[in-house]
């Protein structure tokens, strides 16, 4: 049998593995920015500066893995609560990443899409998101799905209230109104793997609804240290593990 974490050769030369056993869907809570700056220091903007080359460094290893969805943690809802200055300095490394990262989606077959709120993005953000999302619409080597301005829970407020009261609820019409309500168009499924680094052990109210049978991954390393090597431990990790989604194993059911 192949092992799933070997490189392939495909047709053009890029490196591929077999599916078989990987996750579908990781989540990433991108942990540790301002602290890895602070501890040289340095001003906290320069880690999230680092934390964007983490980003293109994980979205690049995924793909080349074959991971189907990645989804990152960008900046949360209570994160408007940091000082202004560094909500600007993010603001505006959000659009810089847009201009500088979209044509190498294109070109890596990156579908991006944004979750969460968009009132209370600047106009020209809004629009920057949207032409990203527009230009790599087509693409299907990988969905990276970005969260800006979210929080779950705020989420499942507004699916609640989007739900019509005339039909019983179920757990399909209610996923359908939590996509609709952080404008999630792509339909991702459930979370496989969820990773936080910068050694917190915490969900920090990220994709609770999707992480409910989640495996769980808490690295201690700060998010702009975050490598390939990281990811990789963390997918061994995901796949060695025996999930049972509340049944039994096979072998615990022969067993018995």
């Amino acid at each position: 049998m192949q092992n799933p974490t070997r490189h392939q050769t495909g047709a053009r030369g890029e490196a591929r593995v077999a599916r078989e056993g990987l996750p579908r869907h990781i989540a990433i809570i991108m942990d540790g920015n301002g602290r890895w700056a602070v501890r040289r220091g340095r001003p906290r903007v320069s880690g999230h500066v680092a934390g964007a080359t983490a980003v293109r460094r994980t979205v690049e290893t995924a793909r080349r893995l074959g991971i189907e969805y990645l989804t990152l943690y960008a900046f949360s809802s209570d994160n408007w609560r940091r000082p202004p200055d560094e909500v600007a300095a993010l603001m505006k490394l959000f659009r810089r990443y847009l201009a500088a990262e979209v044509s190498r989606c294109v070109e890596n077959g990156v579908r991006l899409h944004f979750i969460g709120r968009r009132d209370r993005l600047a106009p020209e953000l809004q629009r920057q998101i949207a032409a990203a999302e527009d230009a790599t619409r087509g693409e299907t080597g990988l969905h990276l799905r970005v969260a800006i301005d979210y929080s779950a829970r705020d989420v499942m407020v507004r699916a609640a209230t989007q739900l019509d009261p005339r039909r019983p609820a179920t757990r399909e019409t209610f996923a359908e109104a939590i996509a609709a309500a952080m404008h999630d168009t792509i339909a991702a499924p459930d979370v496989d793997l969820l990773i936080r680094t910068g050694g917190e052990h915490r969900l920090s109210d990220f994709l609770l609804w999707e992480s409910a049978y989640a495996e769980l991954v808490f690295a201690d390393v700060m998010w702009p240290e975050f490598g390939e090597d990281d990811l990789s431990e963390a997918i061994d990790s995901f796949m060695a593990r025996d999930r049972r989604f509340g049944g039994v194993t096979k072998a615990a059911g022969a067993a018995s």
